[in-house]
């Protein structure tokens, strides 16, 4: 059991100096004792975590962003904002807007513009629609007695009231319940996933998984990851979903590749453009 232990510890730590994040010789002793997180800045820290159930399909890593709302403002860019909007790739949106990381905002409809639920920001409706489904990301806060950002679920908070306090909204499936437990039906089709979520901290997280699982069972795997998992929400599979994240000289770009019907290789290297994403800037200490 301990050498399996000390096995993955190496694991992991050698895929972080592969991504540039660690300088010295891969051992041990480079993993922090709480976790392997890496703080890229104050508030923002990247986790590369083995998923604790294999897939046959890719790397098994399951990447995840942690954002301090306390320090980050978060942002919601459309490309239905503009007349002569266009869909780009979560790099793209986050170079153009002067955003520290972005990932998918949700999945879109038909005309690869407008949301499946819910979304709305300043001065813009993307979707009016308050669909059946049960996660409510919010952000833009109306009284800062409020959280600067966080995951309303329907089923355990007084949605209908609390999305009146913010200005921006954004509906998706949520992955799990109000008392953690995974709420997604098994299904035989697998593909790579884009999720966002919150941990018992209150910190938002962007989570990306090139792995082929179905989303029930990746969602197990993440509630066996010591990240203190407690809301998310589904935004996007296949090869669409993507995360960016540009950190000092850190920068890191995740985009999927496959999709059960679609897409059934692990060939993708293609970041598509997307009509919707999430993403972050820096606080300034006077907003702070």
């Amino acid at each position: 059991m301990i050498q399996r232990i000390f096995t993955c510890l190496i694991i992991i730590t050698a895929v972080l100096a592969g991504l540039g994040f660690l300088s010295q010789e891969p051992t041990a002793h480079n993993i922090p004792k709480q976790g392997p997180w890496v703080q890229l800045e104050p508030g923002l820290e990247f986790g590369a975590f083995i998923s604790p159930e294999k897939s046959p399909v890719g790397d098994n890593l399951i990447r995840i962003l942690k954002i301090d709302p306390k320090r980050f403002q978060f942002r919601l860019m459309n490309a239905s904002a503009s007349p002569r909007g266009k869909r780009q790739s979560a790099k793209q949106w986050a170079r153009q807007n002067g955003m520290v990381a972005a990932i998918n905002a949700s999945m879109y409809q038909a005309d690869k513009r407008t949301s499946v639920s819910l979304m709305k920001t300043f001065g813009h409706v993307n979707n009016s629609w308050f669909s059946k489904d049960r996660a409510l990301l919010v952000f833009d806060r109306k009284k800062k007695s409020l959280p600067q950002a966080q995951i309303l679920d329907r089923d355990c908070q007084s949605v209908d009231q609390l999305r009146t306090l913010y200005h921006t909204l954004i509906q998706s499936i949520r992955m799990i319940s109000c008392d953690g437990k995974n709420v997604w039906e098994q299904q035989d089709k697998k593909w790579s996933t884009a999720a966002i979520g919150m941990n018992q901290a209150g910190d938002i997280l962007f989570i990306h998984v090139r792995s082929t699982f179905s989303t029930h069972d990746l969602i197990d795997n993440l509630l066996k990851l010591p990240i203190q998992l407690k809301r998310a929400m589904y935004v996007e599979g296949g090869s669409e979903a993507q995360m960016y994240i540009h950190s000092g000289k850190k920068e890191l770009e995740f985009v999927g590749s496959y999709s059960t019907g679609a897409n059934e290789t692990d060939a993708n290297s293609l970041a598509w453009p997307i009509p919707n994403v999430v993403g972050i800037t820096r606080l300034s200490a006077s907003k702070k």
